[in-house]
């Protein structure tokens, strides 16, 4: 008994989660295979950018809300693929390798802004977004553009929504779905996402890796062993917001739609709600965190709609639900981690 109360105590957020799937997902009465392939076709859409968020909680930094910003530097490398026509698999890496100049740039403004506003920097990056978001919007709408494949009449400014068949699950399918008792998986996509774990592994074992950890644990003893805790905490972040521009052309080529003002939205506070699922708090993160989260946070998306179907005769019901939640477990987590800093 008291062994239960611990695990209770110590993964509250998950058993909380793993209680309502279980509970949601008898109540919709949707067929288990259907739900597990969704399930694994949301978890190769959204991991990676989930994963993305390990790195700035090492070294201090709290959940990353700037996030989107690295979602719409993913963004615009995708309407530049769209405006050259490149196809395929061929497009999407093509998307990886414009985004990271430009995600780079963001990261490093935002690093060196979070450095300004040290124990700020949740709020910090959520803002950012924000500003980020308008400027972000004013390209869009003022930018010439004689595409009409995704250009507005007149020559200035992008369609509201651009269709990304052109690269449409490209990574997902390379070389081929993989299908395991009906179960399509998509065996590159979780590959890379795979190759992201290994490469925050190996930079946990790096100097810079341990001066993130440092850093994480106390600022002043880290500067007091000579260790430059901007620089880390620059890089961190720069780090993160590439990897949330990767993130993102990875789950807009499985959706193969873009939509140009919203995409980016709620990337950053969806990542959050799935990595503090898994039972992550703003002061220590692993992959289990993130993979355990995204599964848990997501199989609530697919069964509340149709559980509210069932209990109200209405789906809105299940719609309203997924926001609550996102923002529910975000509130619950933070509650919890700083009752536990209290309590030690």
């Amino acid at each position: 008994m008291t062994s239960i109360k611990n695990i209770f105590k110590n993964y509250t957020v998950p058993c909380i989660f793993i209680f309502l799937g279980v509970v949601g997902f008898l109540i919709s009465g949707l067929s288990f295979r259907m739900v597990l392939n969704d399930i694994i076709e949301r978890l190769g859409r959204n991991l990676f950018i989930v994963l993305s968020l390990i790195i700035p909680i090492t070294a201090g930094m709290g959940i990353n809300f700037a996030l989107t910003i690295g979602a719409m530097a993913g963004q615009l490398a995708i309407i530049a693929v769209v405006i050259m026509n490149i196809e395929g698999i061929f497009g999407t890496f093509t998307a990886f390798l414009i985004s990271l100049p430009i995600a780079f740039i963001f990261g490093l403004f935002i690093g060196i802004l979070m450095n300004k506003t040290k124990g700020r920097e949740m709020i910090t990056g959520l803002i950012a977004g924000y500003f980020f978001s308008g400027i972000y919007q004013l390209i869009i709408i003022l930018i010439p553009v004689n595409n009409p494949v995704i250009g507005v009449e007149g020559g200035r400014g992008i369609k509201s929504t651009i269709d990304l068949g052109i690269i449409k699950y490209s990574l997902d399918r390379f070389p081929t779905y993989i299908r395991i008792m009906g179960i399509k998986i998509p065996l590159f996509t979780l590959f890379i996402c795979g190759l992201l774990c290994v490469f925050i592994w190996y930079l946990s074992k790096t100097k810079l890796g341990h001066h993130m950890k440092i850093t994480g644990l106390d600022i002043k003893t880290a500067e007091e062993r000579g260790i430059n805790v901007n620089r880390v905490r620059v890089i961190a972040i720069i780090l993160s917001t590439v990897f949330a521009a990767w993130g993102q052309i990875i789950s807009l080529q499985n959706i193969g739609t873009l939509s140009t003002f919203g995409s980016h939205d709620q990337v950053g506070i969806y990542a959050a709600a799935a990595i503090l699922v898994g039972g992550a708090s703003i002061k220590k993160a692993g992959f289990m965190n993130a993979i355990v989260g995204t599964l848990l946070f997501y199989l609530l998306f697919i069964v509340a709609p149709k559980a509210g179907t069932n209990i109200f005769n209405d789906p809105q019901i299940g719609e309203f639900f997924r926001v609550f939640m996102a923002y529910g477990v975000i509130v619950v987590a933070l509650y919890i981690n700083n009752k536990r800093n209290r309590d030690y």
